[in-house]
Parts: C-alpha cells; sequence; structure tokens
C-alpha cells in the first residue's frame, strides 16, 4: 500500500494545527477571567487537556506505525487504531462545544437579566473565536471520515466539494490535492463572518447543518456585541 502510506503522511502539519487550536481555546478559557463558565473555572481546561495530551502521543504513535506498515494486516491495525483515536478527537471536539455552549447560554441570560458588565465583549470573542476553531475541527472530523480514513478507505463520502475540486482546470492545477486543516479553518471563518462558505459547497445534511449551526452561534454572538455597544451609548 505504497499510495496510502503516502497519502497518511502528507498532512501531518494538520494535526498540529489541530492540537494548536485547541490550546488557543484553552488558553482563552484560561486567560479571560469570567463568571460564565460551566463548573470551576479550571475544569474545562484540565478535562481538554486531559483528552488532548493522550491524543496527541496516540497520533504520533500510529503515525510512526504507519510509517512502518506493509503488510494488510498491519494496515489493517492501523486503520483501527485510527479510528480508536478519531473517537477520542470527536469526545473532545463535542466536550468543548458543549462547554462553549454553555457559555453562551449564560452570557445570553446575563445580558436578558441586565447583569450585563464591561467583561461581556471580551467573553463574546472568546465564544466567536472558539466556535469558529470548533468548527473547523467538526469539518475536518466528519468530511471524507476524517483524517483515519484517508488512504485506507476505497472511496469516502465527500461532505463539503473545495474550489481545487470543482472544475476540470482546477483539478488540473491541482492534483492529488486534498483539503487540510487550515481549508477547513478558513471555511468555518468564512461561515462565522459572512454567515455563507465563500469557495466551498456543502453537499450533506449534516454538513449543512453543523454550518447553519455555526452561522447562528455566530449570529448570535454579534448581536449579543452589538446590543452592549448599543446599550453603552444610550
Amino acid at each position: 500500500m505504497p499510495g496510502s502510506q503516502r497519502h497518511l503522511t502528507t498532512h501531518l502539519v494538520d494535526f498540529w494545527f489541530a492540537r494548536g487550536g485547541i490550546l488557543v481555546i484553552v488558553g482563552l478559557q484560561i486567560g479571560i477571567v469570567n463568571d460564565l463558565t460551566v463548573g470551576p473555572r479550571c475544569f474545562a481546561p484540565c478535562l481538554e487537556l486531559a483528552l488532548l495530551i493522550p491524543l496527541s502521543i496516540g497520533t504520533a504513535w500510529v503515525q510512526k506505525r504507519a510509517r512502518k506498515a506493509s503488510t494488510d494486516k498491519q494496515w489493517h491495525s492501523v486503520g483501527e487504531l485510527r479510528r480508536m483515536l478519531r473517537r477520542l478527537a470527536i469526545v473532545l471536539t463535542a466536550v468543548v462545544t458543549l462547554v462553549n455552549s454553555g457559555v453562551l447560554i449564560r452570557l445570553v441570560a446575563a445580558m436578558l437579566s441586565g447583569h450585563a458588565g464591561t467583561g461581556r465583549t471580551l467573553d463574546s470573542l472568546n465564544i466567536w473565536v472558539t466556535n469558529t476553531v470548533l468548527f473547523a475541527l467538526w469539518f475536518w472530523a466528519l468530511d471524507h471520515g476524517g483524517p483515519p480514513l484517508k488512504g485506507l478507505a476505497p472511496d469516502p463520502r465527500s461532505d463539503f466539494l473545495f474550489a481545487q475540486q470543482q472544475t476540470t482546470f482546477a483539478r488540473t492545477q491541482f492534483p492529488n490535492w486534498s483539503p487540510g486543516f487550515v481549508d477547513y479553518l478558513f471555511l468555518a471563518f468564512t461561515t462565522a463572518t459572512a454567515f455563507s462558505p465563500s469557495d466551498t459547497l456543502p453537499l450533506t445534511v449534516r454538513a449543512k447543518l453543523l454550518m447553519m449551526a455555526e452561522s447562528a452561534i455566530s449570529l448570535a454572538t454579534i448581536a449579543l456585541v452589538a446590543s452592549r455597544a448599543v446599550g453603552l451609548l444610550s
């Protein structure tokens, strides 16, 4: 399986980008002091790091095994291990999503009750940045079956159609191209700012639902910031 091996090792940097995204979220949770945290202030960052550290170690170990795999049995073992890591990654992303949703709900409640301090703008920025990184992780984890299936599954389903895949000319200019984490981060950023993708089409129901959810959270967050600004000026 030499072609699979090349594909498995092409986007190793994507895993570092994904880890960096989680670390940005943890940094925001620790650095921005607020009273909207879900549970004790250190609970969410510690839980996220407790999941991220073994996930990072496991990913590096499995990638090392993938580089040495040569037989069908070894590749099957690599595939099973990568599926286990994918489940752990989805759990981590789901945990951060629940925490961010909880903070947003508490922020909305604080605004409606009139208990909106000057720090709420930073809370909103935290929610917006976390939301963008989170949905980039969701897009990356679900499209084409996620990183574990790249090079191992015969023809995984695509959830998104990128510009590099849409025309014969684009496919000629970008042969053997596949989206990386930065492509999904760009998709998440444009969805959060323009409430629509700039050059990428959602193909499946779950992709459309995810983009709708991200746009809704982003719109709610921006509306909260705007309402706070109007309240300060009036």
